[in-house]
């Protein structure tokens, strides 16, 4: 053996053991990170505060890094000159992991170059719901100095955009609040509203918790908020009742939860797919259906929000108006897209009985029929 190469290694046989202590030429060794999961809890051990913040790399989606203390934030691929993104889940009745949020986090590395970082608090959130919001302000604590941890780093505040479900989407307008409106944005994919409906605007989510704060409303006539509580409020179907969703108690669990977490899957299927989740400012669900919203002029002159990453969801007016109710239809599957459509008739004379007209609209991929009947009048007296 060339003396350089003894000089750079050695062989012990016995095991078999191999150590290279680096010279020209050799690759050095990447220590691979240690990747840390969500926690689980129960009812014995849940409500107990223990909070993880996990950092995730488009490397390995799958893998969180634990990030305690301010080394680990600077050991790790953390990169304080991209935006940084946050999700915090929401009440976890069973003490488990989301079991969207390995899809959420893997939607968010795709489609965006960012610090992508979720917060564990299985712990706080399991057990009975008020014990869990009882911990909101403690989480939104603990949530606040993270992020003060951040600012040291050189991260800027509007740079930060924290993405809450249900209970988070409070906790995030709380540390915002806590932040005076600085931070970038907020989204809260359908704001819990037990306990929130009421409450003041320090204690759930409001539009001056960011410089831009949305909400996609999914259930509204149950577990979600039902007031608009951002600059934009998406109310998706009207809000309630979503397509495809168990309408009969017999469903089980499902019944009880599809309608609300329909908004997790609506943005994930906005980060995956191209097609547009544009929604239509209207005085109400009612007027939006009968075709008296067709446009986004007032109040945003033109430029229909979008639900996405798309800056202030498309938006381009400033001040931005707050708490503006925005409507769209969706399908029952994703990617849930559908194109809404007006179509008028004017007819020549007066019609003598009820008429019915079928409409078919044909696309590259689908075709779908409507028929809509004009019924007539009958004067009274």
């Amino acid at each position: 053996m060339p003396p350089d190469l003894w000089a750079r290694s050695f062989w012990l046989w016995g095991p078999l053991l191999w150590l290279s202590v680096g010279s020209s030429g050799d690759v050095p060794l990447t220590p691979q990170p240690k990747c840390t999961d969500f926690q689980n809890a129960n009812l014995l051990r849940g409500t107990n505060l223990k909070v993880q913040f996990l950092l995730f790399a488009p490397s390995d989606p799958s893998c969180g890094q634990l990030l305690e203390e301010s080394s680990d934030i600077q050991d790790s691929g953390f990169n304080a000159s991209l935006g940084t993104k946050l999700i915090i889940h929401g009440f976890r009745a069973l003490g488990k992991k989301p079991s969207w949020i390995n899809t959420f986090i893997r939607a968010l590395l795709n489609a965006v170059d960012a610090n992508v970082i979720a917060v564990d608090w299985v712990y706080g959130s399991t057990g009975v719901y008020y014990l869990a919001v009882e911990n909101v302000v403690k989480l939104s604590l603990e949530i606040s100095r993270f992020l003060s941890k951040l600012l040291a780093l050189g991260v800027s505040e509007s740079s930060i955009h924290i993405i809450g479900v249900s209970l988070g989407a409070h906790v995030g307008g709380m540390v915002g609040h806590f932040y005076k409106g600085q931070l970038g944005r907020i989204t809260g994919l359908d704001p819990a509203g037990p306990e929130y409906t009421r409450a003041s605007l320090e204690e759930r989510l409001d539009a001056g918790d960011a410089l831009f704060v949305e909400a996609i409303h999914t259930d509204s006539d149950n577990l979600g908020i039902r007031i608009p509580v951002g600059h934009v409020d998406y109310f998706v179907n009207g809000g309630q009742d979503q397509p495809g969703c168990p309408t009969f108690i017999h469903a089980g669990y499902s019944y009880l939860i599809c309608d609300h977490m329909r908004a997790v899957h609506l943005y994930i299927s906005a980060l995956e797919n191209s097609c547009s989740l544009m929604a239509f400012p209207c005085a109400s669900y009612q007027d939006f259906l009968a075709g008296n919203c067709v446009d986004c002029f007032n109040p945003f002159l033109l430029s229909c929000p979008r639900i996405g990453l798309g800056d202030q969801s498309g938006i381009k007016i400033e001040p931005l108006p707050k708490e503006v109710k925005v409507y769209l239809l969706t399908m029952s599957t994703a990617p849930y897209c559908v194109h809404h459509s007006l179509v008028e008739f004017y007819l020549q004379e007066p019609r003598r009985k009820d008429t019915s007209i079928k409409i078919t609209f044909v696309s590259s991929n689908v075709t779908s029929s409507v028929k809509i009947t004009m019924y007539v009048s009958v004067p009274r007296g």
